[in-house]
C-alpha cells in the first residue's frame, strides 16, 4: 500500500507545528485523523517518524530524513499542478500569498484588483499571519508569494524590497504634537497601545533603544484595527504604519510623524526555485505599482 499526499502533507504539518492539534487545525480535520495519518505512514514505511518529547510532537532521527523527502514530493506536486495551467486558456491560474493583517487590508486589494484586471480568469488566496509563519508556509511551498515587512531571511528565498510605510504617532482627535514631531521620549511618556510582536514592533522597540529607552506599552495587541478603536476613543496613543491610517474615519484621530522619522520597509518573497506563472509575475507586477 502506497502512502498518500494528504499524508504526507499531514506529517510535514506536524513536523512544524510541532502538535498534533495545531496539525488538525491547520487541515481543517479532527485530531483522530491526523494521529491515524502518521500511524498509517509509519506503517507503510516500518519505522517511527514522531515522536512526543514533554508537550510537543517532533521528528525522530528517521522523521527528520524523511521530512526532507515529503517537502520535495509535496514540492513536485504543486509543481506538476502548475505546469497543467498552460494547457488550459492562457487566462487562468492560482497565486497563493501570505501577508501580515496591515498589509492584507490596505496594500493587497488594490494590487489584486490590478492583477485580476489584466488576468480575469486569476484565482487570488490570501493567508493572513505574522512574518514567521508566512515563511514558513512559504517554505514548505504551500504559499507562491510573501509580503512581509522587513527583515526577511532563508538562504532558499529570494527577496525584493518594494514599498516603504512610514510609522507614525496616533492620537485621539485634539491631542496636540510637539512642533517637528514627538520624539521617542515624549512617546514613551504616554498612555501607549503597541503592537504585539513581528518587525513592525522591533522597528519601534529599535527607534526607541536608539533614544536609549525602552518600550513601556500599557496595552499591547494583536491588531492594528483594535488598537485604532481604542485610540479613537481616547485610551491611550500608538505608533502605527501609515498605511492602515489612509482611510482612516475623518475627525477621530491626530497623526503625525515621529522625530526621527521612523519607515519599516516591505518585501515580497518568493522561493528561488519557484515557478514564476504568469499569475505570479502580473501580482508582483501589481505590488511593485501600488507600492
Amino acid at each position: 500500500m502506497a502512502f498518500g499526499f494528504d499524508q504526507l502533507q499531514t506529517f510535514i504539518h506536524v513536523a512544524d507545528l510541532g502538535s498534533f492539534t495545531a496539525a488538525a487545525d491547520k487541515a481543517g480535520v479532527t485530531q483522530p485523523a491526523v494521529s491515524l495519518q502518521i500511524k498509517l505512514l509509519e506503517q507503510r514505511l516500518g519505522v517511527r517518524l514522531i515522536e512526543r518529547v514533554g508537550r510537543r510532537a517532533q521528528p525522530t532521527v528517521a522523521g527528520m530524513d524523511f521530512l526532507v523527502y515529503a517537502r520535495r514530493i509535496m514540492q513536485e506536486l504543486a509543481s506538476a499542478e502548475e505546469a497543467m495551467t498552460p494547457h488550459k486558456s492562457g487566462q487562468t491560474g492560482r497565486v497563493r500569498i501570505g501577508s501580515g493583517g496591515t498589509a492584507s487590508a490596505h496594500l493587497l486589494p488594490m494590487a489584486i484588483k490590478m492583477a485580476k484586471a489584466r488576468m480575469p480568469g486569476l484565482e487570488i488566496i490570501v493567508r493572513i499571519g505574522n512574518t514567521d509563519e508566512v515563511l514558513r508556509d512559504l517554505e514548505a511551498n504551500t504559499l507562491d508569494l510573501a509580503v512581509v515587512t522587513l527583515p526577511a531571511s532563508g538562504r532558499s528565498f529570494e527577496i525584493e524590497e518594494f514599498c516603504d510605510d512610514e510609522l507614525v504617532a496616533v492620537a485621539s482627535h485634539g491631542s496636540s504634537f510637539p512642533e517637528g514631531g514627538p520624539d521617542a521620549s515624549f512617546v514613551n511618556e504616554q498612555m501607549l497601545l503597541l503592537y504585539d510582536g513581528g518587525n513592525t514592533r522591533r522597528s519601534i522597540d529599535e527607534w526607541m533603544g536608539s533614544a536609549g529607552l525602552v518600550a513601556r506599552p500599557a496595552m499591547e495587541f494583536g491588531s492594528v484595527e483594535a488598537i485604532k478603536e481604542l485610540v479613537a476613543a481616547g485610551l491611550g496613543w500608538s505608533i502605527l504604519p501609515a498605511m492602515a491610517l489612509k482611510r482612516d474615519r475623518a475627525g477621530f484621530l491626530e497623526i503625525s510623524p515621529v522625530n526621527p522619522p521612523l519607515v519599516r520597509k516591505l518585501g515580497m518573497v518568493i522561493r528561488r526555485d519557484k515557478h514564476l506563472s504568469r499569475g505570479l509575475r502580473e501580482m508582483m507586477k501589481a505590488l511593485r505599482e501600488v507600492g
